[in-house]
C-alpha cells in the first residue's frame, strides 16, 4: 500500500489507517481481534489509531500485536482517564501516557493526540508544555489533536501540533474549507476519521441515533454511485483528499478490511466524480458542521 509523509513528521503512514475503536467492545472475542490486527498489517496497512476510552482497545493491540511493533506506527490519545488526576491538566498527561504504555505493551506511542478538548484547555502554556516533555522523554514522538471546530482550526496553525485528526467524507466537507489545506501548508498531518460516513447507505429509512445526520444529508445531496460501491466511493474520497495524509476505516470483519484496501488501491475518483461530491455537499449545505 502507498505510504505518505504524516506532514512535517518523519512518519510516512499508509493510505488506509485502522480506526481501532471497535476493538474495544468486550462481546468480540479476542481470536477476531488478532485476526483482524493481522489482516490489517498483511494487508500493508501501518498506522493504527486508538484511545483510552474505547474500552478494551489499547490492551488488546498489546496483546496481540507486541511481537509486531516494529511493523506499524500507533497513534493513541488522552488528557483524561488518570484515577485521582483532574481531566485536562498538565499533571495527567504524563500519567496518562504511561497507562497507555503498559497497556499497549510498548515503550513509545508514535503520535499522542489530545483528545476532543476545547481549545481553551489545548492552547494553555502549561498543556503544550507537558506534550513537549513528554516528546523529550522518547516515549511520545509527534503530538497531536483529535477535534473538530475552533480548537481545530486553532491547532493547525498554531504551529503547536504535528497532526490532527477531523472528519473528512462525502457527508461531512466542512474541514476541506480550511483545516485541509491549512495542515497541507503548515506542514500539519491530517488523520481522515468517519471516513465511510457511518456507512448511512445501509439504512433503508431515516435512522435514530448518531446515523441520522448523515443519512439526512446523503438524501439531500442525492448522489449518483453509479455502477461503484458506496464504500469504494467513500474511501476513494475521503483518502484522495488533497491534503489528507491518512484515512481511518473502522470494522470487525476482516473481508470488509480486504475490501478497504482494495478500494484505495484504484487510486483517486475520476476528477468529475469528486467535483460533483464536492458541489453536491456545497449546494446542499445548511450549516452542517463536521462530526467530533
Amino acid at each position: 500500500m502507498d505510504r505518505r509523509p504524516l506532514g512535517k513528521a518523519d512518519l510516512n503512514v499508509s493510505v488506509l489507517g485502522l480506526g481501532a475503536g471497535r476493538l474495544g467492545d468486550d462481546e468480540v472475542p479476542e481470536d477476531a481481534v488478532s485476526e483482524l490486527l493481522n489482516t490489517a498489517l498483511d494487508a500493508g496497512i501501518n498506522f493504527i489509531d486508538t484511545a483510552p476510552s474505547y474500552g478494551a482497545s489499547e490492551e488488546r493491540i498489546g496483546r496481540h500485536l507486541q511481537h509486531r511493533r516494529d511493523d506499524f506506527l500507533l497513534a493513541t490519545k488522552g488528557g483524561y482517564g488518570v484515577p485521582g488526576v483532574p481531566d485536562w491538566t498538565p499533571e495527567v498527561i504524563a500519567p496518562g501516557i504511561e497507562q497507555s504504555l503498559s497497556r499497549m505493551k510498548t515503550d513509545r506511542i508514535d503520535v499522542f493526540q489530545l483528545h476532543s478538548c476545547p481549545r481553551e484547555v489545548a492552547m494553555r502554556d502549561d498543556m503544550l508544555a507537558a506534550l513537549e516533555k513528554a516528546k523529550d522523554t522518547g516515549k511520545v514522538r509527534f503530538t497531536g489533536y483529535s477535534g473538530e471546530g475552533e480548537a481545530l482550526a486553532w491547532a493547525v496553525r498554531s504551529g503547536k501540533f504535528d497532526a490532527v485528526q477531523c472528519s473528512v467524507n462525502l457527508f461531512d466537507q466542512k474541514n476541506l474549507e480550511y483545516v485541509v489545506p491549512a495542515g497541507a501548508h503548515h506542514g500539519v498531518g491530517v488523520i481522515a476519521k468517519r471516513s465511510l460516513g457511518n456507512a448511512v447507505w445501509r439504512h433503508a429509512a431515516w435512522p435514530k441515533g448518531e446515523d441520522a445526520d448523515y443519512w439526512m444529508r446523503m438524501q439531500a445531496m442525492q448522489l449518483d454511485v453509479g455502477e461503484l460501491e458506496w464504500a469504494e466511493i467513500a474511501l476513494r474520497f475521503s483518502a484522495f483528499t488533497p491534503g489528507v495524509s491518512t484515512a481511518l476505516v473502522g470494522t470487525m470483519r476482516p473481508d470488509h478490511l480486504e475490501d478497504s484496501v482494495a478500494a484505495v488501491a484504484k487510486g483517486p475518483l475520476p476528477e468529475e466524480t469528486r467535483l460533483r461530491i464536492h458541489a453536491a455537499f456545497q449546494s446542499k449545505d445548511r450549516g452542517w458542521s463536521s462530526k467530533v
